[in-house]
């Protein structure tokens, strides 16, 4: 074994109790960046996590942005080969504690399991980059590490793409990897190699100026709240999922049976997937077709319909207006202003009278799996796991990996940490000592192969 990596595993059994503290550092401050009283907490965690990155022997940088800092940490090699960029949030989801059976910002630990929010999506797979980070510093791997820590992922990081416009020279990289992905069984590595695109919109119908009395008006008054029911309906098909709207899948490309094979690879349940979720019952239980509509295919879905009377008991009006709000999911070769313009068209044709508002896009992505910085991974997994990673796909959108792509113009890669069973946005979130283990080892082996040049073997085509 190379010296770079011979004390790896004494560095990661010794580091064991400072993770665990300094995961309690952060854990316990409730970043929550949807809710804006939190914006003192915020501001203790930007400054708490760049102390600690200083502490480490990292030079932090915070940088102001119209919303929530954004931290850099830099660990730099006096003889630099390469240099990686590695995003994480830092910011979480609400938590409402009384569905908690651990206190969600007071990190509990339970063996080697450590619950709390943020402890997996995304605290903990930071941490564990940082002390990644670290191992490489002490050791001089040539390799120059800069860690991009953003606190408004969780609400659609509105500030991120004029923070990497402005430090877009500085930040300049030869790869940036994204860790906050996930594996679907805890025994097999994955790597994700594809994310789906967004377009979000509100159907907003106004009929009249008030709420007037069903039995005066009702039969000849419009009623908004059954017509926007009616075009959602016609948009697409709820029992099957299927969307209706001309020419919506035009240019996707068939999904091959090889691919989909890599997928059943990744350890993918039915069973675990409906209990995680909580779900009575599936559109199919076929697993095939699962992960072919979780992955590679588009969706529309309606997240809330809006409009009338919605107390107890039942109060007889009829409402002046209505909205339906609605995502439609995107896979490559879709592109959010075409499906737009397309919903658009097709909701004028169905109700000229309903307004289409666009609420917000983002591209679909997708990498290179035969490329070199996609090897080093799979390379890093193997060397952390024993195993031949999978590659999947991921049915979320992450929106800093379109715009690290359009500023920063490098290849992308993933190296994902959590697992389902992390309770990702879920009561008893957690991360366990585990992952972070494999994450040392997976991180520090990637910048060894990327830093020393490493020779790499091809990838068997597992997507052709």
């Amino acid at each position: 074994m190379d010296e770079y990596l011979l004390e790896l595993d004494k560095f990661i059994e010794e580091s064991k109790k400072r993770f665990e503290d300094t995961l309690k550092q952060i854990v316990d401050i409730p970043t929550i960046s949807a809710d804006l009283s939190h914006k003192n907490d915020i501001m203790h965690a930007v400054q708490s996590v760049s102390d600690l990155i200083a502490g480490f022997g990292g030079v932090a940088e915070i940088v102001r942005t119209k919303g929530n800092p954004v931290v850099i940490g830099r660990f730099e090699s006096s003889h630099c080969s390469k240099s990686v960029l590695i995003y994480n949030h830092l910011d979480v989801q609400p938590a409402d504690e009384s569905r908690w059976t651990h206190k969600p910002f007071h990190l509990e630990k339970d063996g080697d399991k450590y619950f709390g929010r943020g402890t997996t999506d995304d605290k903990g797979p930071a941490l564990t980059a940082l002390f990644s980070a670290l191992y490489a510093y002490r050791h001089n791997l040539p390799v120059n590490i800069n860690l991009v820590w953003e606190f408004e992922e969780e609400i659609g990081s509105p500030s991120f793409e004029g923070f990497l416009k402005t430090k877009k020279d500085t930040l300049r990289s030869d790869v940036a990897v994204i860790s906050d992905t996930l594996w679907l069984d805890r025994d097999i590595p994955s790597i994700t190699y594809g994310l789906r695109g967004l377009q979000a919109a509100t159907l907003y119908l106004e009929t009249g100026k008030k709420d007037v009395h069903s039995g005066v008006t009702g039969g000849a008054a419009r009623n908004p709240v059954g017509e926007i029911v009616h075009l959602v309906s016609r948009l697409y098909d709820a029992g099957t999922g299927r969307v209706n709207i001309p020419h919506f899948y035009d240019k996707i490309l068939p999904v091959q049976k090889t691919e989909l094979d890599g997928f059943i690879r990744s350890g993918f349940s039915v069973k675990k997937f409906m209990h995680v979720n909580g779900f009575k019952s599936l559109r199919t239980n076929d697993v095939r077709e699962i992960l072919k509509r979780l992955w590679v295919m588009p969706t529309f879905e309606v997240h809330g319909i809006v409009g009338g009377y919605t107390g107890s008991g039942v109060k007889t009006i009829i409402p002046p207006n209505a909205e339906a709000k609605i995502t439609m999911r995107l896979v490559p070769a879709q592109k959010p202003g075409t499906i737009l313009k397309l919903l658009k068209n097709y909701v004028k044709s169905l109700n000229p009278d309903v307004v289409v508002k666009p609420e917000g896009s983002l591209d679909p992505f997708s990498t290179d799996i035969t490329g070199h910085y996609t090897r080093a991974v799979f390379d890093a997994l193997k060397f952390a796991t024993g195993k031949k990673p999978v590659f999947i796909r991921e049915g979320g959108s992450i929106g800093t990996v379109v715009t690290i792509k359009k500023y920063l113009r490098c290849p992308i890669t993933f190296i994902g940490l959590s697992i389902p069973e992390n309770g990702y946005h879920a009561p008893d979130e957690n991360f366990e000592y585990r992952q972070f283990a494999t994450g040392v080892k997976t991180f520090v082996k990637f910048f060894y192969n990327i830093g020393t040049n490493k020779k790499l073997p091809k990838i068997v085509q597992q997507l052709s």
